[in-house]
C-alpha cells in the first residue's frame, strides 16, 4: 500500500482531526433551525417533484448503481462478501409440495460500491452539520442523530455534467480537479442550468477502469475540488455525485486538507454525497437532465449505505 493510501485510510477510519488554526470555522447554524438534521434535503418539495416529473418524455429508466461483488475495488480495507445457503440441512424439503429455498448472509461495510454519505460521516474537529458534536450522537451501536434512515426520499431534478467529454477525454486523469469554471463551462456547453433542489452528477470517465484496473480505480481519482464543492452548495443542490469512489479529486488539491470536499458539502452545507454512480449510459444518450429517484435502505443509525438510484427521462 502506498504512503498516500495508508494516510488516507487512517484519515477516513476516524473522525478528521483538525484545529481551528487549520480551518476557519466560518460555517454556521443551519438556516432551517437548530433542530435541523436533514440539511439540503430541506430543499425538496412536492412542487419540485411535480416539476421534475415533466422531464419524463420517453419513460426510459437508468440504473445508476454499479454492480457490487467481492471483487469491487473499494477504499482502504473495505470489503463485501455474500454467502448463499440453504436454511435446512442436507437440502431437506418442506411439506408435501417439497418446498426448497435459498437465503443469503451478508458480511460487508456499508460504505462500499454505489453509496450515499449521510451527514454523520464527516466532521470538523468532531463537530458535524449544524454544530452537533460527535459526543452527542456517535455511538458504537449506531448514530443517534443523522442516521441514513432519517434521509427523506430524494426525488427531484437530476443534472448530469459530462466533464470528461467536455475536456475531450474518455477518462480524466487522477488529480484532475473539477471546480466552478469546469462546472459552468460543461453546463453551458450542454445547455443546462443548475437549480436549487437539484442533484448534480459528474461524469469523469473513471468507471471505465472497473474490471480493467481495480487497483488504480481505488487509489487516486479525478473529482470535485473544494471551490467547486462550495460553488454547488451555494447554488442550493441537494446532493452531488460522481462515477468514482470518493467524489473529490485525489491527490487532494495543493492547498486543500484531507477530504476537505467532504467537509465542505456534508459539514458546512448539509449536501449529501453520492459515490460510484454509474453515468455511462446517461452520457451515451446525452441525457443531461432527468427525474432522479432515490430511496435508500433504512438501516437505523447507519453512517452511509449502498444505493441504486434511478434516473427517468
Amino acid at each position: 500500500m502506498s504512503m498516500f493510501k495508508s494516510f488516507a485510510l487512517a484519515a477516513s477510519c476516524s473522525l478528521v482531526m483538525t484545529t481551528s488554526a487549520t480551518y476557519a470555522h466560518d460555517w454556521h447554524e443551519s438556516k432551517w433551525g437548530e433542530d435541523d438534521r436533514i440539511g439540503a434535503a430541506n430543499y425538496l418539495t412536492p412542487e419540485l417533484v411535480m416539476e421534475a416529473a415533466k422531464l419524463i418524455t420517453e419513460g426510459k429508466t437508468y440504473s445508476l448503481g454499479m454492480v457490487l461483488d467481492k471483487d469491487f475495488p473499494a477504499f482502504g480495507k473495505r470489503f463485501f462478501d455474500v454467502t448463499i445457503m440453504e436454511p435446512r440441512p442436507a437440502g431437506a424439503t418442506v411439506g408435501p409440495n417439497k418446498l426448497t429455498s435459498t437465503d443469503d448472509v451478508l458480511h460487508t461495510w456499508l460504505g462500499i460500491g454505489s453509496q450515499i454519505d449521510g451527514l454523520g460521516h464527516i466532521g470538523i474537529d468532531h463537530v458535524h452539520y449544524n454544530g452537533v458534536h460527535a459526543s452527542d450522537f456517535v455511538h458504537v451501536d449506531g448514530l443517534k442523530e443523522f442516521g441514513v434512515e432519517q434521509i427523506p426520499p430524494i426525488v427531484t431534478r437530476g443534472v448530469l455534467l459530462d466533464i470528461a467529454g467536455h475536456m475531450g477525454e474518455e477518462t480524466l486523469s487522477e488529480g484532475t480537479a473539477i471546480n466552478s469554471a469546469e462546472i459552468r463551462a460543461a453546463a453551458e456547453a450542454q445547455g443546462v442550468e443548475i437549480r436549487e433542489g437539484d442533484v448534480v452528477l459528474l461524469h469523469t470517465g473513471w468507471s471505465h477502469l472497473l474490471g480493467v484496473d481495480g487497483e488504480r480505480f481505488a487509489a487516486g481519482e479525478p473529482g470535485l475540488g473544494v471551490e467547486g464543492a462550495r460553488y454547488l452548495a451555494d447554488l442550493g443542490v441537494v446532493a452531488v455525485g460522481a462515477d468514482n469512489w470518493g467524489l473529490e479529486v485525489i491527490p487532494f488539491e495543493e492547498d486543500a486538507g484531507v477530504f476537505e470536499v467532504h467537509q465542505e458539502l456534508l459539514v458546512k452545507h448539509g449536501v449529501y454525497i453520492l459515490e460510484n454512480i454509474e453515468t455511462r449510459e446517461l452520457v451515451a444518450d446525452e441525457a443531461w437532465e432527468f427525474l432522479f429517484v432515490l430511496g435508500q435502505p433504512k438501516i437505523a443509525g447507519a453512517v452511509q449505505v449502498f444505493i441504486n438510484p434511478v434516473a427517468i427521462r
